[in-house]
């Protein structure tokens, strides 16, 4: 059963009612010309691709706003290898390229390829500091099927 349907059951008869027209409102809502310019590289396609996004942690928010000088970003590569087939790689970077993508939170920024975009979107990067470690890491990546112990390397859903 849907978590929409299931609310709809166990909800008084007045939210339910509420909850219904939102969700009917927001579904048969027309996507306007500027939202699908917004969510396509290519604005001549029928339908909208939906925004890939990387969420970023307030800790490594934090920790990118110590490290960066003005004009410098936090790159994120996926690189085939490590012990589960695909690896992170995290590099402090000026250039930005023609098919970089670029996450910013607080004044500080993230750039990936549209290709390693692919295998992290929907993930969270944080930042973690630990007694014989801290690192930047890629967490709960919807892409990934499982990955290594140490969090560096990952496989991918087929």
């Amino acid at each position: 059963m849907s978590f929409a349907r299931r609310l709809l059951i166990n909800a008084p008869r007045s939210a339910s009612f509420q909850l219904l027209k939102v969700h009917t409102a927001r579904c048969q809502a027309p996507l306007s010309r500027t939202a699908h310019a917004r969510y396509s590289s290519n604005p001549q396609l029928d339908s909208a691709i939906p925004a890939e996004e990387l969420l970023l942690s307030q800790s490594c928010v934090k920790r990118l706003a110590e490290i960066l000088d003005k004009g410098q970003y936090l790159r994120i590569a996926v690189e085939g290898g490590g012990c589960s087939g695909f690896q992170y790689k995290f590099a402090v970077d000026a250039v930005r390229n023609e098919d970089d993508r670029v996450f910013e939170k607080n004044g500080v920024g993230v750039i990936i390829d549209q290709d390693s975009l692919e295998f992290v979107k929907g993930s969270t990067l944080d930042f973690s500091q630990e007694l014989i470690r801290s690192s930047f890491q890629v967490l709960k990546n919807p892409q990934a099927e499982h990955g290594c112990s140490c969090g560096s390397s990952f496989s991918v859903k087929l």
